[in-house]
């Protein structure tokens, strides 16, 4: 069965810096679009970041020029790399990625488990 799980989020200070992993594990036999999203409670999760398996990559106006989404293929993993945080990127971030179990399999959307991120001095 296909699990994403997150990592690396917790408490830092306002201007620090953050990175979010998320493995794919379960049966992969191949990974269409992952990126990060996230909510904060009482407001609609929202997109934060997108890696497309061309390469491409697309971002939230909100983490334009501080947010950087990378995947390592090989490891079927995708980072967040936050830097100049802002007590507004409080939330808990959520991976999610299109998975394919077979060759001739349709993909799957799938959601990892969520991991905290609080900005706060």
């Amino acid at each position: 069965q296909v699990r994403l799980v997150e990592s690396g989020g917790g408490l830092v200070q306002p201007g620090g810096s953050l990175r979010l992993s998320c493995a794919a594990s379960g049966g992969i036999y191949s990974i269409g679009a992952m990126g990060w999203y996230r909510q904060v409670p009482g407001k609609q999760r929202e997109l934060v970041a997108i890696s497309f398996s061309d390469g491409s990559t697309y971002y939230g106006d909100s983490v334009k020029g501080r947010f950087t989404i990378s995947r390592d293929t090989d490891k079927n993993t995708v980072y967040l790399e936050m830097n100049s945080l802002r007590p507004e990127d409080t939330a808990v971030y959520y991976c999610n990625g299109d998975v394919k179990s077979g060759r001739w399999t349709t993909a799957f959307n799938y959601w990892g488990q969520g991991t905290q991120v609080t900005v706060s001095s």
